[in-house]
């Protein structure tokens, strides 16, 4: 490979390819590598520290079952958790129909006309609901949320930093103290609350209704199942975690959050959006819709940032009520809310006080004395229980909440911690012990999908079947340029679901968490080291996060100085389209720069934009090596323009798989970046989420670390985010050692020119860099072509069983490949051998050999059924659509469908399953 491309050494194409002027002076301070083994056993000793008590904590986590056949098929398989997000729907149709049964269950539990696909976490679903009510309010001076103090505290906590820069004033109060006014323009409600009460809502939220105010519910799905949902006491807005839907509590996650509405808000919905279109066949098929690339067309302007999503978690919680179906639901919940009951009659007896009559799964015990509380929670804590203190109007109170893990022995002993008397309790499934208006009537899950997979095998057969629609790491490359879909290590995914990383709950008491504070110092500290900063915080749970969280931060600073007026963030027209969208959440005003014809930022327009904004001047927003896959030679000076001007300046770090032990955004000249886990350290993208995208700042920005009760308050719900996770980058970070993380970026910028200088000849790469070299991505052109686009490519390339790269971003007409350092030459050559087989079906369009509509590439991807239909009205082989390269011969991948129309899916909008009778 070195040789194709004129070098001799990984070093002397380093030093040709990377600026003299940033290169490390020195190599990575971390520890040696270790082998797999090695690094198993060590981490093995690390979780040992921690202590998996059983949690009767609640707020929002709790303990749950995952069933065997989807922790096998799903979260353990790299079928399901390797697959990219699916921007190429005909490649992904069984991860479009999992979110799309996410959507119908989310929808019918909640008794409202549209859901999306997932969000992160319940705090920041709550928060984007916020936002949204904020964006369509009609009474446009209104500038104060209502929120109910009953709602979780880390939910409000997240809503409290996501208002401060839109200027939302949050009114904490207990709902009876709620008087309706023009100023308010939403309404945030807990059901069942967090202390547990389920509470008549219908007529809150009628008197918001009458002031113009919009009515947000933060909703437990499990309750639902029995309780009356919010669409039915006429909630605008209903958010959630779908956690106990058979996804560990992993420390805080990573768990699915969901989002509905009334279908008269889906325009303006946050997040990714399933639809069902149909194919060139006119067979159904599933897509995304929407607001799926709005933030790269709206940009500053979209309503939310869509890298926002637990597509992997989703599809857990959605294949829990696959399983499960209605009935097992309900009969979970029932055991669960008899618990709760059977619990409360037990503490009655005993002589206790109970704190809310009508409860679905959280009992309040009422002592005299706080010391009394204390003392039982200890005794508690030393019997292996953790309960909740809480404090209700200055009284003391500890919660018990129950879930579906808890068995009467365990009741029976949490009866005598409060009593003193251990005696048998029996968890008797009876009549629901709340009023008649809370008693849901009507039925939910009707859909065919929810009530016929109940046995393991048909399960099992299920799973499988949607696993053979989607192509993943498992069947090829997947080649997408900024995305770095690289290996993701089995040594390194063995230990998520370890009991003493995954059953552990985020508000536990800290001793029972040694292990895993252990275990995130360290990786902070080694991502600290690699990207030359100071400091830190795990806790944005995806690279979105990442990216508002660095903003808030350099806000914050500009703001403890007494500028808060800075609120220019200027961002180059290349950029990720989270990057203007992030920007905007923060309560920035976002000023594009101009790029230069080969790609780097125009020096002469940066200039004027950052003198004539100098006063108000926040920050910039850089990717580097640049959105074009080349490294700019002018890093340096750009950074001391905008510090000369009073700005920071902030890094995107989707391209940091080119810098790792070469350079970084410290020795650059940046103050924050965030890194995107998923990417550059192996978390694995799961067809769409889960993420983890922490900020590492230099010294002057640490105090301004998102933080539950710091300076600048968390941006997630969790402490530390997705924290379950993390240990994946540990042990890839842990397993590779400086040297090995060096030779890693080497291998993955040699990969990428090698494919630049095969490609070249046949498709112009359109940007270079020093001596006519890419970064570790490369945009290849598509544009000199009159007949054929690249969207005609990328469906070509699923014949040949491979991944599009990139489609059409940075540059329209384009495809951005990235190779990483996974890939074997043998691999790489099979890529770039399918895009030369495809230039020469294109010259054949071109010349007019081929039919200019009717050919190869229009009508691809082929499908097997329109290969073998005895119906084959086109002008080429079935053997050339099918099966153009030898390769296939041993193995084919085949598109479950043929072509989208994507155009059809907007205008006509179904986002849950089909009907009964289009599903038979």
């Amino acid at each position: 490979m070195l040789a194709k491309i004129g070098f001799a050494s990984l070093d002397e194409m380093v030093a040709a390819s990377v600026p003299a002027s940033i290169r490390s002076k020195k190599a990575l301070d971390l520890p040696e590598p270790l082998s797999e083994y090695e690094m198993l056993a060590e981490l093995r000793t690390i979780a040992g520290k921690n202590t998996v008590a059983r949690s009767f904590i609640g707020q929002g986590y709790h303990g749950t079952i995952t069933p065997p056949v989807i922790l096998r098929n799903i979260l353990e398989n790299p079928g399901w958790y390797t697959a990219y997000t699916p921007y190429q729907a005909e490649i992904s149709q069984g991860r479009l129909e999992a979110l799309l049964n996410f959507q119908t269950m989310i929808c019918d539990l909640t008794a409202l006309d549209i859901a999306n696909a997932s969000l992160l976490d319940e705090g920041t679903a709550a928060a984007e609901a916020m936002g949204m009510c904020f964006a369509i309010r009609k009474n446009k001076p209104a500038q104060t949320i209502f929120v109910s103090s009953g709602c979780h505290p880390q939910t409000i906590e997240v809503v409290k930093t996501r208002a401060k820069p839109l200027g939302i004033v949050v009114e904490v109060a207990a709902e009876e103290a709620f008087k309706p006014d023009a100023k308010h323009f939403a309404i945030l409600l807990q059901y069942p609350r967090t202390d547990g009460a389920v509470l008549d809502y219908s007529a809150l939220v009628e008197a918001a209704h009458a002031v113009g105010a919009m009515a947000i519910v933060a909703a437990d799905p499990l309750a639902l199942t029995l309780l009356k949902p919010p669409g039915e006491f006429g909630a605008d807005v209903a958010v959630g975690s779908t956690q106990r839907f058979g996804v560990p509590m992993g420390f805080g996650g990573p768990h699915a959050a969901y989002f509905a509405t009334r279908d008269a808000f889906k325009r303006h919905m946050p997040g990714r959006l399933i639809g069902v279109s149909h194919d060139a066949a006119g067979n159904p098929a599933y897509r995304l819709s929407l607001q799926t690339r709005e933030q790269h067309i709206r940009r500053d302007k979209a309503t939310s940032n869509i890298c926002t999503a637990q597509v992997l978690l989703a599809v857990i919680a959605s294949m829990y009520a696959v399983y499960h179906g209605p009935e097992g639901l309900k009969q979970i919940a029932r055991k669960v809310h008899a618990a709760a009951g059977a619990f409360a009659t037990a503490v009655r007896a005993g002589g206790f006080a109970v704190l809310n009559g009508d409860v679905f799964d959280t009992v309040g015990v009422e002592f005299s004395t706080q010391d009394a509380a204390a003392a039982v929670l200890q005794k508690a804590v030393d019997a292996g229980f953790n309960l909740r203190a809480y404090a209700a109007d200055r009284r003391a109170v500890l919660l018990v909440t129950f879930d579906e893990t808890v068995s009467e022995d365990e009741l029976a002993k949490l009866v005598a911690l409060f009593t003193g008397r251990e005696e048998p309790v029996s968890i008797g499934v009876g009549k629901l012990g709340v009023p008649d208006w809370a008693v849901r009537k009507s039925p939910f899950l009707t859909h065919p999908v929810f009530n016929k997979h109940h046995s393991e095998m048909e399960m099992m057969r299920y799973l499988k079947r949607l696993e053979s629609k989607d192509l993943s790491l498992t069947t090829s490359m997947i080649p997408l340029g900024s995305c770095t879909m690289k290996l993701n290590a089995a040594a390194e995914m063995l230990p998520v679901t370890w009991p003493e990383f995954g059953g552990l709950h985020p508000f536990a008491p800290a001793g029972q968490a040694v292990g895993y504070a252990e275990m995130t110092s360290q990786l902070e500290q080694w991502l600290a080291e690699i990207t030359g900063f100071a400091a830190t915080s795990l806790q944005p749970n995806a690279g979105s996060q990442g990216e508002y969280a660095g903003l808030l931060a350099i806000h914050d600073y500009h703001a403890s100085k007494g500028e808060s007026h800075r609120n220019i963030c200027l961002i180059p027209v290349s950029a990720h389209g989270t990057n203007p969208a992030s920007a905007a959440m923060a309560g920035m005003k976002v000023v594009p720069v101009k790029c230069l014809e080969h790609g780097d930022i125009d020096p002469d327009d940066l200039r004027i934009k950052v003198e004539q904004h100098s006063a108000n001047l926040s920050s910039l927003m850089i990717t580097y090596p640049s959105t074009h896959g080349v490294f700019e030679e002018g890093i340096r000076e750009i950074c001391e323009l905008i510090h000369q001007h009073g700005g920071q300046v902030y890094m995107d770090g989707a391209n940091m798989n080119a810098q790792v032990g070469l350079t970084s955004p410290g020795e650059i000249g940046a103050d924050v970046c965030h890194l995107n886990l998923h990417k550059t350290f192996c978390i694995p993208h799961g067809g769409g989420g889960p993420g983890v995208g922490p900020i590492c700042v230099a010294a002057h920005l640490a105090p301004f670390l998102p933080k539950h009760g710091g300076a600048s308050g968390p941006v997630s719900a969790a402490p530390f985010g997705s924290a379950s996770i993390c240990v994946i980058p540990w042990a890839y970070i842990r397993m590779m050692g400086a040297a090995g993380l060096t030779k890693a970026t080497q291998l993955a910028i040699l990969s990428a020119n090698y494919i630049a200088k095969r490609l070249d000849p046949f498709y112009p790469v359109l940007y270079k860099g020093r001596q006519g070299l890419v970064a570790h991505e490369c945009i290849i052109d598509v544009r000199q072509f009159e007949k054929v686009g690249a969207e005609d490519v990328a469906k070509r390339l699923m014949d040949y069983g491979f991944h599009a790269p990139t489609l059409s971003f940075p540059v329209p007409g384009t495809l951005m490949i990235e190779p990483t350092e996974s890939e074997t030459q043998e691999e790489l050559d099979r890529l770039c051998d399918a895009l030369i087989a495809i230039h020469a079906e294109i010259h054949e369009i071109e010349s007019g050999a081929a039919d200019p509509v009717n050919n190869l590439l229009k009508n691809a991807p082929h499908t097997a059924q329109s290969v073998i239909s005895d119906a084959w009205d086109r002008p080429y082989s079935r053997e050339r659509a099918a099966y153009p390269a030898k390769w296939l011969r041993a193995h084919k991948f085949w598109p479950a469908v043929a072509r989208v129309d994507n155009v059809f899916g907007d205008r006509n909008l179904i986002c849950s399953c089909p009907s009964v009778e289009e599903y038979a």
